[in-house]
């Protein structure tokens, strides 16, 4: 019986990137996939330091997340999920409220705890992910490996409503040495091969990410060959659902 997905994502790219084989697979089982990217919405006026940096990185101006939306409405087109790209900014844009420095400063700032002074950041996703989630049957959630704080912000908030959930792995942090999706959740695999079919759109689906695909490799042949060598150790083909002696909560601590 076909089934409403939800992959929620991060960042305009995370959902493809980890799953983006099984997603077409699906779609093409007659299963309707919505793609749901928490920070996608616009930078404020004045950008953060490495914000700035990132953005002459990318090849991009100021206006960096229209041009990714448009590239993530064109993965999600080439995979058969239908996007959807709520209004909260990326960290890398993000200020404290309470004393107005960047929450980022610097590449290790990325993958560390939810930010003190974001506890209500995580409140207002939550209020958010009621009003919606609950009309899904399915809801894949990232793992948080790699430890990106917006990985953790989006666990926490989908974790917090007490709604089953399944877990994918975050890739590519999943390859990172040392990656081990039972260090983040004692939880049940359930595999689904990929089809050859599934893999070629993935990696399809991937290569439509044009301003990032230098954050993890050198060209469109060498970023096949990456997605390709992980389906081949079946890597993006698992969903995790926690077992009952998992923790009913996720964030900042891990």
């Amino acid at each position: 019986m076909p089934e409403l997905w939800v992959y929620l994502s991060p960042h305009l790219d995370d959902a493809i990137l980890s799953c983006g084989g099984l997603i077409a697979d699906q779609v093409r089982a007659g299963h309707r996939v919505t793609i749901w990217t928490l920070f996608a919405g616009d930078p404020p006026t004045s950008l953060p330091p490495f914000a700035r940096d990132l953005h002459r990185r990318w090849g991009l101006g100021h206006d960096a997340p229209r041009a990714r939306r448009e590239e993530d409405l064109e993965a999600c087109r080439r995979a058969g999920a239908v996007a959807v790209h709520s209004h909260f900014p990326d960290c890398v844009y993000r200020r404290s409220p309470v004393t107005g420095q960047p929450v980022i400063t610097e590449n290790d700032d990325l993958f560390q705890p939810v930010h003190p002074d974001e506890s209500g950041l995580v409140a207002e996703i939550q209020a958010v992910l009621a009003r919606d989630l609950p009309a899904f049957d399915r809801i894949a959630v990232p793992l948080t490996l790699g430890g990106h704080m917006d990985h953790r912000i989006v666990r926490a908030a989908a974790e917090s409503l007490g709604l089953p959930l399944l877990y994918y792995a975050d890739y590519p942090y999943a390859v990172e040495p040392g990656s081990n999706p039972d260090q983040l959740l004692h939880g049940i695999p359930q595999a689904t091969p990929v089809s050859a079919k599934g893999l070629r759109a993935w990696q399809h689906a991937v290569k439509a990410y044009r301003s990032q695909i230098s954050t993890w490799w050198s060209s469109d042949q060498e970023a096949d060959e990456a997605i390709r060598a992980y389906w081949q150790s079946g890597g993006g083909q698992q969903l995790w659902s926690a077992s009952p002696e998992s923790p009913a909560r996720h964030g900042e601590e891990a």
